[in-house]
């Protein structure tokens, strides 16, 4: 098999806490991931030289995506090459779907397809290892290259605990017509905290156990970071929680909103009214698995 195709699921987080900064500069996060059915369209050939990426689709920015070198799906091609030595060469193909700059883990989850395409292609699988050469790229990546739709993860998104899936319900995402830059929002919490004494994780599997018990724990801290810099987000989120979301909270470190429902909303009128764009999507109950092809 020379070829490979798989769609790369969006996620949300449940709960994002930030804790200590450790001496490197990396941050040690907490998080309950979930991925949703939203996803890109993502094939990878291995080839005997050469390497390259296209992305296109509805969801690229007219400013495109940045250079080649600093696309996280062209550097988990070239991380897993030299990890393994193999293939010679690739070429990858991206149908962008998912917003970019929204925190929905869009460029983690072309990173994380990636890998797991050249891991069903390679003649000699990585399996678990996937996971640890995934960490250096993100701390959302190393989640997307497991078999599981939903996880606790701590330190830098590497220390993974797959959670029993919950059945699907319907999410709206509202997405304001600006970007958010994850570094942009790590110094906007610091600048906010000031000095900060670490705490140790507070989440169990069973704070995970039904869709009401998620919903006393949901938190995201940079959800009133960015909300002070952005107060539309904030709005949006009260609009969700309106509609009826029992959780409506920033997506990642933004700018994307999200609301997980019961029964889907009709959360066009929102988006007309706030000049923004809008998903109708659902949590996912599996993960989407890789094709592979002559």
């Amino acid at each position: 098999m020379t070829s490979a195709r798989v769609v790369a699921q969006a996620k949300v987080n449940l709960v994002l806490r930030v804790l200590a900064r450790e001496a490197g500069g990396y941050h040690s996060i907490e998080t309950v991931f979930l991925r949703l059915d939203l996803g890109d369209e993502v094939r990878v050939r291995a080839t005997g030289s050469g390497r390259t990426i296209d992305c296109a689709g509805p969801a690229m920015p007219s400013s495109g995506v940045g250079p080649t070198e600093k696309n996280l799906a062209y550097r988990a091609a070239a991380v897993y090459q030299e990890a393994t030595g193999w293939p010679a060469g690739f070429e990858i193909e991206i149908g962008k779907q998912i917003p970019v700059g929204a925190g929905l883990g869009g460029g983690s989850a072309d990173a994380g397809a990636v890998l797991r395409c050249l891991d069903a292609l390679a003649p000699r699988p990585l399996g678990r290892q996937l996971v640890e050469i995934a960490a250096p790229l993100g701390a959302d990546v190393p989640f997307m290259t497991i078999d599981s739709p939903m996880a606790l993860a701590w330190s830098r998104g590497e220390r993974l605990h797959p959670v029993r899936r919950l059945d699907p319900r319907p999410v709206a995402v509202l997405t304001p017509p600006f970007a958010v830059a994850t570094t942009d929002a790590y110094g906007w919490l610091a600048a906010d905290r000031g000095t900060y004494v670490p705490i140790g994780s507070v989440i169990e599997p069973d704070d995970l156990a039904t869709w009401e018990a998620i919903g006393t724990v949901a938190t995201n801290d940079f959800h009133a970071v960015v909300g002070k810099r952005h107060p539309e987000v904030l709005e949006l989120a009260d609009d969700l929680a309106s509609l009826g979301a029992a959780i409506s909270l920033l997506a990642g470190s933004g700018s994307a909103v999200f609301g997980v429902f019961s029964e889907a909303p009709d959360a066009a009128a929102i988006a007309r009214e706030n000049d923004c764009g809008v998903s109708m999507t659902r949590t996912a109950d599996r993960v989407v698995q890789v094709e592979t092809a002559e």
